[in-house]
């Protein structure tokens, strides 16, 4: 009784909070950016959440919350638009709805396809906001319960989980997720203060890389720069037939497909680190197992589009667990949820625990927005359908020099240094060749986003458990294999032994064909070498600040360790091995008119021209040619959607009160805004 005591007024409280105008208006603008992200495919809510990281200082909690909650919410729902109207993936939790939605599409039933997706998103979206509900509600007690080697275990379980779930080749995943880890090791260490992979002569790497850079780069700029190179519009028809009716009308009658894949999205979000990489594989295989004509499938089975979509959707409720309750995100996206919700007016709330005691009100807000953002979301995404289907006819070389404009100035906008932009270029290097020979981008960024909360739960832990162990075994041992440790030990060994006899199904990157031996090898080779020098720079660190070296030299051994046991492999198998995998070898990416560098030349100019002159004048000059040249566009045309696009960044920056990436003109010349 005294659980209910004391969560239905934070329930009622939470639903007072969320029918301000005020937030009701940031939700609304939230589901419209959602929408308009999630119509390009492989941005996604992590690219989506990332450009609106830098705008989450010092917001007001509720408009922030609303805000990416709004766009967390429709952006599941908005990428069917990519899947069923272009047959390319929207993001990487829709690609199995691409098997029978696309069909759907070309045989001129897209209406009807969408309109079921629509409703089982919907139906998921909700079954999530449910679920999350009730178990705030049960499991507030358990969760305040949870200590240090608690927390380091379900860390270590969503580790796992990403690593060893996110591709065919179980060990690229494990290695991605180490060579994540690695990377957000850069920077002093917070125990000892210890330098890793850093320099005090580079100062920018002392603090580490930014969350917001590393989304960016890892999903948003390869996508673009892949699209880019087609050189052509998203979709070539924009027709979406009739079959709005007949689309509610399938879901009815599949309602109980629906409502198993809701509750299958549901458990697979709770699981941390998992999230789109698997769900909607999970969900369709699901769908084709309880069918009994199994024929159909591939060809526009209508139950492998609800399947799919019913659980995509669910699983953000689900997600909302492990990152609500204990800190750990149980997405990508819920990684960036994470480091936004640090941002957030003071900085004083805090995700986990802490969360459910101290902002239960905030926390049940949270789960009526998701539930009223997935309604809202659904209407608008039925609304806006013919206009987006329009829309995706439009060549995507008008559109990929303004989102290089505007990740460009999120970049910027996370530590104000230029050096922001080198990075996004270098981490979306990373992210092109990892996305080209299928390793998983998913496990990097959980790899990223655990790497600190790793290391401080294992610090303290340790800390902890010596003391306990100086006054008696017993103690010590009670302390560190406490009864939910045992439990979580016993969860991560299983997932791991099922999650390697399913890794041959999972397709984090697509279905991608086998290349030659060389170009992977030579990736391989690369990690490898970036994994050695950051064992030797760890093993440099004295032994008195061991807690600073011990986490890095254990990431270190055991990604080198995969990536050894796969340089065995690469020489022992075949070309046609899927270890192999390599988009430019076959595929849309061998086939596109444009070569790789020559397009992301066209972005490093843009960079460099910023060192030079300053954002604002260099994206005018890289508008204008890019348009002229690479778009082949009119002048009268060129001039209009340079100005458009300049007047956004600086309507944006001035709303904002944001700075733009200053050149060495502006430190010669004393220039007015936004030119300075």
């Amino acid at each position: 009784m005294e659980m209910f005591a004391s969560a239905l007024p934070a329930l009622s409280d939470a639903w007072h909070m969320i029918l301000q105008p005020e937030v009701l208006g940031y939700l609304v603008l939230g589901v419209v950016m959602g929408l308009a992200v999630g119509i390009f495919p492989g941005l996604g809510g992590i690219a989506g959440l990332s450009l609106l990281l830098p705008f989450m200082f010092g917001m007001e909690p509720l408009y922030g919350l609303a805000l990416m909650i709004g766009m967390v919410a429709v952006v599941p729902t908005s990428d069917t638009f990519a899947s069923v109207l272009m047959g390319i993936p929207g993001s990487s939790a829709s690609q199995a709805t691409v098997l029978d939605g696309f069909p759907l599409a070309r045989k001129g039933q897209a209406a009807r396809a969408l309109s079921a997706a629509f409703t089982s998103s919907l139906f998921g979206g909700l079954v999530g906001a449910l679920f999350l509900t009730i178990f705030i509600l049960f499991a507030r007690p358990i969760v305040l319960a949870f200590g240090l080697p608690e927390m380091l275990m379900i860390t270590i379980l969503g580790l796992s989980m990403v690593a060893v779930l996110a591709g065919r080749v179980a060990l690229k995943g494990l290695a991605a997720a180490g060579l994540g880890m690695l990377i957000g090791t850069i920077g002093e260490a917070d125990a000892g203060g210890s330098l890793r992979m850093a320099t005090y002569d580079i100062p920018y790497l002392v603090d580490g890389l930014s969350l917001v850079i590393v989304g960016l780069g890892i999903f948003a700029v390869p996508e673009i720069v892949s699209l880019l190179r087609q050189d052509r519009s998203i979709a070539k028809d924009a027709s979406l037939g009739a079959g709005w009716a007949e689309g509610v009308r399938d879901w009815v009658a599949n309602k109980w497909l629906s409502v198993r894949c809701s509750i299958i999205g549901v458990m697979v979000g709770v699981i941390p680190g998992l999230g789109g990489s698997v769900v909607d594989w999970i969900a369709y295989g699901h769908a084709v197992q309880t069918t009994k004509d199994k024929s159909n499938f591939g060809k526009g089975e209508i139950r492998g589009v609800i399947g799919p979509e019913s659980s995509n959707n669910a699983k953000e409720g689900g997600g909302l667990v492990p990152t609500l309750l204990f800190g750990i995100p149980g997405s990508g996206s819920m990684a960036i949820f994470i480091g936004a919700i640090a941002l957030l007016g003071s900085g004083d709330i805090e995700v986990g625990p802490s969360m459910l005691r101290d902002n239960l009100d905030i926390t049940y807000s949270i789960v009526w927005l998701l539930a009223l953002a997935n309604v809202v979301g659904t209407l608008l995404c039925i609304a806006a359908s013919g206009g987006i289907a329009k829309l995706t006819t439009i060549r995507f070389t008008y559109l990929a020099p303004f989102l290089f404009m505007l990740i460009s100035f999120a970049a910027f906008q996370s530590g104000q240094n230029f050096e922001d932009l080198l990075a996004l270029l270098g981490i979306g290097l990373i992210g092109i060749f990892l996305r080209r020979f299928d390793w998983s981008r998913p496990a990097f960024l959980i790899g990223f986003v655990l790497s600190n909360p790793v290391e401080k739960f294992s610090n303290q832990a340790f800390q902890i458990a010596s003391f306990r162990f100086r006054n008696s075994f017993e103690e010590g041992m009670t302390y560190l294999f406490s009864p939910i440790v045992i439990v979580l030990i016993i969860v991560t060994l299983v997932s791991v032994v099922l999650g390697i006899r399913q890794a041959k199904s999972i397709m984090a990157e697509g279905n991608v064909q086998a290349g030659s031996k060389r170009a992977p090898l030579v990736f391989l080779l690369v990690i490898a070498a970036y994994v050695v020098a950051s064992l030797v720079n760890a093993q440099m660190i004295p032994d008195y600040n061991m807690t600073d070296k011990i986490v890095p030299l254990v990431i270190c051994t055991i990604t080198l360790g995969c990536c050894i046991i796969l340089l065995a492999q690469m020489m022992l198998r075949p070309e046609t091995d899927p270890i192999f995998a390599d988009k430019e070898r076959a595929g849309e990416d061998a086939d596109a008119p444009y070569g790789l560098w020559p397009t992301l030349a066209w972005f490093g100019f843009l960079i460099a021209a910023s060192w030079v002159v300053g954002f604002i004048l260099a994206l005018t000059a890289f508008l204008i040619a890019f348009l002229r040249v690479r778009a082949g566009a009119g002048w009268p045309k060129v001039l209009l959607l340079t100005a458009c696009g300049v007047a956004l960044m600086c309507t944006m920056a001035g709303a904002l009160n944001r700075d733009f990436p200053p050149g060495l003109l502006q430190s010669a010349v004393d220039l007015p805004w936004p030119l300075k």
